[in-house]
């Protein structure tokens, strides 16, 4: 489903949980900038790796491995993350 995506980095609602979203997107191996959330997001790679950076801290993220970002910490997509990823965070986010 991640592949027949348009574009990379741009995540499309696949299903809902309760009040969650279930998204997916393609990682192309660029860096994208902090982000900031009022709320917690999981992120789930489904397949290939993620890069991120929280804190000051390089985090690798492995296939069939999640990450929770917890809500008002910055995070970002370090440079070399491939592949696809789930992510799981409120409806209307």
């Amino acid at each position: 489903m991640a592949e027949n995506l348009p574009e990379f980095w741009k995540s499309k609602v696949i299903g809902q949980s309760g009040n969650c979203n279930i998204k997916i997107l393609k990682m192309d191996g660029q860096q994208i900038p902090d982000e900031t959330h009022d709320y917690n997001e999981a992120l789930i790679v489904i397949r290939g790796e993620m890069f991120l950076r929280v804190e000051g801290e390089k985090i690798q993220v492995s296939e069939g491995e999640m990450y929770l970002a917890l809500a008002g910490i910055p995070h970002a997509v370090a440079e070399g993350s491939h592949g696809t990823l789930m992510i799981i965070d409120p409806v209307g986010s």
